[in-house]
């Protein structure tokens, strides 16, 4: 079964000088400002597209390893799951690297099992396949 999520963004002006809101229909959750420099400078209280493919990143991937973990046997009590998404706009804009890093709590795992599952997550997320074009997705998963 598939399921369909959407979001709108409206955009006025050129690129530079220009703005535009995000609004996250499905859920309903907000809109949310954007601006290239915002994008490309600082953030300035709006947010980029960056921003919101490293929130799709870093939900999707402690899901992923959340059932990962159930099918061998743990539960995590505690997945705190960040992702970095560096855009470069010095030789064309482009997403250059995604770096997850991951502090984990798992009662009863052994840290070699731990890392094993943690980077079959990363390559089985839905979204890490679907960002396969960025040059470097890093991970590093540490237990706490």
């Amino acid at each position: 079964m598939a399921v369909t999520r959407s979001a709108r963004t409206q955009w006025s002006g050129d690129l530079v000088s220009g703005s535009g809101e995000t609004t996250f229909q499905t859920s309903g959750i907000g809109t949310f400002p954007i601006t290239w420099r915002a994008r490309a400078e600082v953030s300035e209280g709006k947010t980029s597209p960056e921003e919101l493919i490293a929130a799709a990143h870093a939900s999707c991937y402690s899901m992923a390893l959340s059932n990962m973990l159930k099918e061998a046997g743990h539960v995590a009590e505690t997945l705190n799951t960040t992702a970095e998404v560096d855009f470069d706009t010095s030789d064309g804009a482009k997403i250059t690297e995604i770096r997850l890093t991951l502090v984990a709590t798992i009662p009863g795992i052994e840290d070699a099992q731990f890392q094993e599952l943690a980077a079959a997550a990363k390559v089985g997320c839905p979204v890490s396949a679907a960002l396969a074009a960025v040059p470097s997705i890093t991970l590093d998963a540490r237990l706490s």
